[in-house]
This record gives structure tokens, C-alpha cells and sequence, in this order.
């Protein structure tokens, strides 16, 4: 997660347009998956993980991030979060990459290792930023390195050894819109943030749009912000 969004969204992010329907997609990915505990790698202040111990029957969630300054341990929902700067082999059943390859050069690697930790049958659903044509600003602010197509996520995925096991676009409704903001920027040197916090009638607008598209996400495999791919391991 990217924490620099955390910074400027504050207590607003559950509300905000993208973060709210981010989450409630991702607990559409998830719904027909067993799982028990959660693995969240580059979790920040584990907003997705905490999502789903309030919103599924997830019994706890590891958060790891490098950010983090020290190991901490909390309750969410009466059950326990745990924040680890690193950690070795675990038991978890779904892990969470939400919007963590992007940002680093190697990221077969970095599946690879946390995929060395879980057990077989584990899920992994990952999310990126799509379309490199969309590339702004927002992109160096955030510290990118890249952005996806679903067949260049997919690979990244299968070489690793998981197997796909479903895979979509997000904020597909929004993108035109969005795409178009993006390009009309695309030469802008300045990193600044595409997010920020929206009137109160921009972010019903917006929420509106991304609920009516929610039920149809896995259908989308065509244009969105968003990608989205689940993943286990064999």
C-alpha cells in the first residue's frame, strides 16, 4: 500500500472514493476462497488486511513493511494484527500484495520469497497499477517503477510457479475520465499525486460509479486503473 496516499488521505482513507471501493473489490476476489490468515507484504498501516478481519472470517493478519520502525502487536475487530519489519516461515493462507510490485525493481523476486514462506494451497490476490501509457507524475510521486497490463502480471505470477486462478480489471467506469487527466499531464516533470481528498459530492459521484461497476468486475478484462490477479500456490 502506498503510504504516501496513507499521508494525504489520513483518517479519510476508508472514506475516500478509491480506497473504499479498492477494499470492497478486494473482498469480492476473495469471497469464494478459504482462507484463515492473512499474510499483508508492504501492508503500511494494514488497511486492506484490517478490511478483511472486519468484513470475512479472517481469524488474524501479519503485516509486513520495512517502514515499519519496530514489531508491534494490536487487535482489530477483537482479533490480533501483527506488524513484522520481517518474517520467516508462517502458516497464513492469503497473501495480500496490494499495489507493492510496482515499486520495486526485482518483482519476481519479491513474490518469489514470500511465496517460499506460505504453505501450499495459499492464495495470493495482487493488485497494480495498469496501463504504462497512463504513466504521470503520479507514478514518479509514488516511486514506481512500472506499470501493468493483466497478461504482464499474469506472467510475472506463473513464472514464479503459482497458478492463475482468476484475474480482472478495477475502475474500469472511471478511466476514461481518468486516462484523460493522466494524458493531458504525461509531460509534466513535477511528481505530485493524482489522489487527494474530494468534496463530499465529487466522492458520492465517484463511489456511485465504482459501486455500479462492482458487481461486473471479474467480467472486466478490457481498460480499468486497477489490476487485479488471484493466484495460488500449487
Amino acid at each position: 500500500m502506498d503510504l504516501k496516499e496513507e499521508d494525504i488521505l489520513g483518517a479519510d482513507i476508508a472514506r475516500h472514493w478509491y480506497y473504499r471501493y479498492k477494499a470492497a473489490a478486494l473482498g469480492r476476489a476473495v469471497s469464494a476462497l478459504p482462507f484463515c490468515d492473512i499474510l499483508d507484504v508492504g501492508a503500511g498501516s494494514g488497511f486492506f488486511s484490517r478490511h478483511l478481519l472486519s468484513e470475512s472470517a479472517a481469524q488474524s493478519a501479519l503485516c509486513v513493511d520495512t517502514g515499519y520502525t519496530a514489531d508491534r502487536d494490536e487487535t482489530c475487530f477483537g482479533k490480533p494484527v501483527y506488524y513484522r519489519r520481517e518474517i520467516g516461515l508462517t502458516t497464513c493462507d492469503l497473501v495480500l500484495m496490494m499495489d507493492v510490485l510496482e515499486h520495486v525493481d526485482d518483482d519476481r523476486q519479491l513474490v518469489r520469497h514470500y511465496a517460499g514462506k506460505v504453505p501450499k494451497g495459499a492464495h495470493f490476490v495482487v493488485t497494480v497499477p495498469a496501463f504504462q501509457f497512463l504513466w504521470s507524475g503520479h507514478d514518479v510521486f509514488l516511486e514506481h517503477k512500472r506499470r501493468y497490463r493483466l497478461p504482464g502480471i499474469e506472467q510475472v505470477l506463473h513464472d514464479v510457479g503459482l497458478e492463475i486462478v482468476r484475474s480482472f480489471y478495477y475502475f474500469g467506469l472511471v478511466f476514461p475520465l481518468a486516462a484523460a487527466v493522466r494524458l493531458a499531464d504525461r509531460h509534466e516533470a513535477q511528481p505530485k499525486s493524482g489522489l487527494a481528498r474530494h468534496s463530499a459530492l465529487t466522492n458520492a459521484v465517484l463511489s456511485a460509479v465504482c459501486a455500479v461497476e462492482l458487481p461486473l468486475l471479474r467480467m472486466n478484462r478490457v481498460a480499468g486503473l486497477s489490476a487485479f490477479v488471484v493466484a495460488r500456490k500449487p
